[in-house]
């Protein structure tokens, strides 16, 4: 069953009155967590446009840019980012629901988040209500402010970035240590890895920033360190 087939049937549920809080905790175990991981970033993705107030056609854009949506899904896309936006429930209790249901899977939060930050910045602009938003969310999720700073400053040009920081060790590490957190980001990033924790074929053009990132942190520091 595709994603989108999946969707089709979250929407049958909420039709059904079960809520969309249910409808996360019915996909916590494959073969639904692609499913789940799409689900996840329409319906944060919604509630950071309601954060901000706007949904903008660069952000349908970004968002068309993580998943490849087939002509016939659109409209159930469409419609589970509508009732995600205008849901009662707020942005805080997705977001423990969405923690619960990817509960041991810190790097799949991690993918997911660089969805959102790609969506936030697919207008230019970083609005500071995004900025808050993304930051409770990755609170939320277990990530601590040293984690967000390296996702953020992936995505936000002016944001500040060390490369330490972004390779996740210690200023003045063994250019060892060093080595190995590079390259386990790499492998971490690799389209069959990124699929096998569960993030959908349309979505590893995710870890794209993150490479580049990652890449150009560890070739700043080996060449300091030549």
């Amino acid at each position: 069953m595709s994603i989108w087939s999946r969707i089709a049937d979250a929407l049958a549920a909420l039709r059904a009155g079960e809520g969309l809080s249910a409808v996360f905790d019915a996909l916590r175990s494959p073969p639904e967590r692609r499913a789940a991981f799409a689900i996840a970033v329409i319906a944060l993705g919604a509630k950071m446009a309601k954060a901000d107030g706007r949904v903008t056609r660069d952000e349908v854009t970004a968002f068309r840019e993580v998943f490849h949506i087939p002509r016939e899904q659109e409209k159930n896309a469409a419609r589970l980012f509508n009732l995600a936006r205008e849901d009662v429930a707020g942005f805080e209790e997705y977001a423990a629901r969405i923690a619960a249901m990817f509960s041991g899977q810190s790097q799949t939060l991690c993918d997911l988040m660089e969805g959102l930050f790609h969506i936030a910045l697919a207008d230019d602009t970083y609005d500071p209500r995004e900025d808050a938003f993304l930051r409770r969310v990755a609170e939320i999720f277990g990530f601590d402010e040293a984690r967000f700073r390296r996702l953020r400053a992936q995505f936000v040009p002016d944001a500040e970035s060390d490369p330490y920081d972004l390779l996740g060790v210690p200023p003045g590490a063994p250019l060892e240590e060093v080595r190995s957190a590079w390259r386990q980001m790499v492998r971490d990033s690799h389209p069959d890895v990124m699929i096998a924790r569960g993030v959908p074929e349309e979505a590893v053009k995710l870890a794209e920033k993150r490479l580049i990132a990652v890449n150009r942190a560890w070739e700043e520091i080996s060449a300091a360190r030549a």
